[in-house]
């Protein structure tokens, strides 16, 4: 017992610092205080060294808490909708991807880094999938690793103050398709949803647990089925649990990766954000989406962490999933082709 005790007693310390910040940003009224505020608190304790863990699956549960919700505004009407701005969709895809490789001359430029490292640690995707292309390519996979942690907690802390505090919310037209909760239903959703990520994970396709639960709970909705709702409290934790989740990815040894190198990823970042926002107004000009659904689905920040914001904000949910999820499965799949090209004419030596 005392060692079963002492397994578990960082997880249960993290998920109780977590709830505790949690409760105390929602007290302070603060942007995503669910998710924001276990985020800092980990992230802070960690890097002062306190022994924190997130539970081993948390990032998987909270993703399907936020993974399922998102599906669940997708209705016929709202597919039907979403493919009127599939052009702008995929705009927003492409931008992405010139800014990663942009970024990736500008971090090698300003903090000495081989092309390699400085390319994977710019690439605006999933951080796992990113590190895992980096590392089959022979890049520093803890820069990466590093890099990813810093923009993902700027973005996170950053746009969704902006927003609030710029008193930009409440525009969403769009709303859920299943409106009450039917705890029976629940279960039957909780078994299709999970089963399906279960399968995409099979088969190795990156964030099954957001795509693949996002794409299953969205067929049900459109197709009609309304099985129920995801209830406050399930939807608040599974923001807590990323949280949590992304705030232990940091370490007392952060702090000493490469400050040049951070410094170098932190000017990156607030650039991107920059010039992310410009495209994004200049979308919303050209297809008449509210600038700031236009501005956050072109935001460099990860899925599930730009989507909740989108939900909780009510900015445009269903179209800033869409950018989101399209954006991570281009980049995804151009960024290692698009790696090999570049290499022979921005680091030839790098090939020798």
């Amino acid at each position: 017992m005392p060692s079963l005790l002492h397994r578990w007693r960082p997880v249960l310390l993290t998920l109780l610092l977590g709830l505790a910040a949690a409760l105390l940003c929602t007290l302070l009224h603060t942007p995503l205080p669910w998710m924001i505020g276990p985020l800092l608190a980990v992230a802070t304790a960690r890097m002062r060294g306190a022994d924190l863990r997130a539970p081993t699956q948390a990032r998987n549960a909270g993703q399907w808490a936020i993974g399922t919700s998102l599906g669940l505004y997708f209705t016929s009407d709202v597919v039907g909708h979403l493919l009127e701005y599939l052009p702008y969709i995929v705009a927003g895809s492409l931008f992405a991807l010139v800014l990663g490789c942009g970024g990736a001359f500008l971090l090698r430029r300003s903090t000495g880094v081989a092309f390699k490292t400085a390319y994977f640690s710019t690439a605006i995707g999933g951080a796992s999938e990113m590190a895992n292309l980096a590392e089959r390519n022979g890049a520093r996979i803890d820069q990466v690793a590093a890099a990813h942690s810093l923009r993902v907690l700027m973005v996170v802390v950053a746009v969704p103050a902006l927003f609030q505090y710029g008193g930009i919310h409440g525009l969403d037209p769009y709303i859920p398709g299943p409106r009450t909760v039917d705890y029976l239903g629940l279960l039957g959703l909780i078994a299709i949803t999970v089963s399906v990520a279960l399968v995409l994970k099979r088969f190795n396709l990156p964030n099954p647990f957001v795509i693949g639960t996002l794409l299953a709970a969205a067929v049900l909705t459109a197709s009609g089925v309304e099985l129920s709702a995801i209830p406050t409290w399930m939807s608040r934790a599974g923001q807590l649990l990323i949280g949590v989740s992304l705030g232990a990815r940091f370490s007392r040894d952060f702090l000493h990766t490469a400050p040049r190198f951070l410094t170098g990823v932190a000017l990156y970042t607030l650039v991107a954000l920059v010039l992310s926002a410009l495209f994004g107004w200049a979308l919303s000009a050209l297809s008449g989406v509210h600038p700031a659904t236009a501005i956050l689905g072109t935001t460099p920040g990860g899925i599930a962490e730009m989507c909740i914001t989108a939900k909780v904000l009510e900015l445009g949910v269903p179209l800033v999933t869409a950018f989101h999820v399209i954006r991570m499965a281009f980049v995804v799949l151009c960024t290692g082709p698009l790696y090999h090209w570049l290499k022979h004419r921005a680091a030839p030596e790098e090939t020798e």
